[in-house]
This record gives structure tokens, C-alpha cells and sequence, in this order.
């Protein structure tokens, strides 16, 4: 049996992005989105980054709940005010 690793840091490093954890943090507070902004349809996202985050976003698979944290992440100033 395969121990398959679905973390943030796994996360960044499929979306080939820097993945040590200032990095991913540094990546959050830069990229925070408005409220009424869809993850997979913001702006910074490259074609292949969001063709992916679409397959994933909102399914049963294997990344839903690592991409469903990183949704919440990037509208946590929403959140906040």
C-alpha cells in the first residue's frame, strides 16, 4: 500500500509552485482573493494550474480536501472583516 502525500506542501510542489512552508505562506498573503472570486478563475493561476484545480475542486479526489484548505486560505481577509 502506497502512502500517497495530499499536504500543502504536496499540493504547491503539483501546481509547480516553491512548497517550503514560507514560501507557501508568503504565496497565501500575496494572492489573498475577494469574496465572490471562484479559486480555479483567479487571475495568477497559469492555464495547466487552473485546468487542474478545476478537475479537483469540489469532486471526491484525492486533492478536494487539500484544495478545499487552499480555497479557504487565499478568502481568509474576506473572512476577517
Amino acid at each position: 500500500m502506497y502512502d500517497l502525500d495530499y499536504s500543502m506542501a504536496a499540493l504547491f510542489a503539483q501546481l509547480g509552485l516553491d512548497n517550503d512552508e514560507v514560501s507557501i505562506e508568503a504565496f497565501i498573503a500575496k494572492h489573498q482573493l475577494a469574496p465572490n472570486t471562484i479559486l480555479q478563475e483567479a487571475a495568477f493561476w497559469t492555464t495547466a494550474q487552473r485546468a487542474f484545480l478545476t478537475e479537483e475542486c469540489g469532486t471526491d479526489t484525492a486533492w478536494s480536501l487539500t484544495v478545499d484548505e487552499l480555497n479557504a486560505r487565499l478568502h481568509e481577509q474576506c473572512q476577517s472583516v
